[in-house]
């Protein structure tokens, strides 16, 4: 499948607005999901842990000169208590994610990553930011399995643009990528869709990267403007009207199912972003697209409405029980079935590198 798809091939699909062809690639991604990966839904539950972030990046309501955010910080015993609620709610894998935030110590995340580990038993996927060899090593060694990193575009020039350097220096993070592939964790990344500037051939780049780098987990979202960022403003730069990239629906789901069919044993979420976007059924014609994941929040409700990278985000006042009520009635009606386990990527049946000791949870 990865050969019969030309760059001649991809760049008509990106720029297709046909229903009835669309039609055919959404039946054609689906059907590869369900060949290579099951009807199986992987439920990831997420931990916003903190809002800091030392970053200015473009587009994001994180970002450190935003002073109209109220800045919050979990407590370790709080990520604990939203672990247990995973496990509670028989997830088998919690995302701790946060902007980049220095008070987050190697040493913090670690002991943390131990203690989940110790007492559910669960995977856990970390989303930090753009760290340290010798934190990613250590995060590691205490028993993280996989790391999340979007790169959010190949153009070297955007991506500059929408992500100042650190320390005064440019990011590279597809060799970052690198590197924590090369510590043992499953790695995931993906893109933005639409962001100001971003060209279909750009798209295209994308796509050859996801095929070449050989990432375990691939997330694709909507650009959502956030209005307290430079990319938020109205006046802000765009490629040509013929080559700039909507941040649109249909968009998204366009490379989501170009992206399974390219790398058909990939797990791909279904994004909050899409759900925001379409809080009718965008997360389930995701799932109906290519992707077999969703990370339902798990962060405590005063402090979810707080990890703002964009305004309005789907599904901010609801408590993990109902939220957990609600995924599994909405996976029933498109005849999916939650997962069980950790959900690792499976290569040729096996599924990739996530330890699982014996659970010890207190109070569940």
């Amino acid at each position: 499948m990865r050969g019969s798809l030309t760059d001649d091939d991809l760049m008509g699909w990106l720029r297709e607005t046909d229903a009835a062809r669309l039609a055919q690639l959404w039946t054609l991604a689906d059907e590869t999901r369900r060949t290579h990966v099951g009807d199986d839904v992987h439920l990831r539950g997420l931990i916003e842990v903190s809002n800091h972030c030392t970053r200015q990046c473009g587009y994001c309501g994180l970002r450190g000169e935003n002073r109209g955010l109220t800045r919050y910080r979990m407590s370790a015993d709080e990520v604990l208590e939203a672990a247990r609620q995973a496990y509670a709610c028989g997830y088998g894998t919690v995302v701790m994610q946060a902007g980049e935030d220095p008070a987050l110590t190697g040493a913090w995340v670690a002991d943390v990553v131990m203690r989940i580990k110790r007492e559910t038993g669960l995977a856990v996927t970390l989303s930090l930011g753009e760290r340290d060899r010798d934190d990613l090593r250590a995060w590691r060694e205490a028993g993280a399995d996989r790391y999340l990193l979007r790169f959010e575009t190949s153009d070297r020039k955007l991506f500059q643009f929408i992500h100042p350097g650190r320390r005064g220096q440019p990011s590279d993070r597809l060799a970052l990528l690198r590197e924590i592939q090369g510590l043992g964790y499953e790695t995931g990344s993906g893109i933005m869709m639409g962001v100001p500037g971003q060209t279909y051939a750009s798209v295209l780049e994308d796509l050859r990267v996801f095929r070449d780098y050989d990432f375990d987990m691939i997330g694709i979202g909507p650009f959502i403007p956030h209005p307290d960022t430079p990319l938020g403003g109205r006046e802000v730069p765009r490629a040509a009207a013929d080559e700039q990239v909507p941040n649109s629906e249909l968009m998204v789901y366009k490379a989501m199912a170009l992206t399974r069919l390219l790398c058909p044993d990939v797990n791909m979420p279904s994004t909050s972003a899409l759900a925001t976007i379409n809080r009718r059924d965008g997360r389930e014609q995701g799932l109906q697209r290519g992707a077999n994941v969703v990370m339902p929040n798990l962060t405590p409700v005063p402090y979810r409405r707080l990890y703002a990278i964009y305004p309005d985000k789907a599904c901010i006042n609801e408590s993990a029980t109902t939220c957990h009520g609600c995924l599994n009635r909405r996976l029933l009606n498109i005849g999916r079935r939650p997962g069980r386990g950790p959900g690792g990527r499976h290569v040729r049946g096996v599924e990739r590198g996530v330890r699982r000791p014996v659970a010890t949870v207190r109070g569940a």
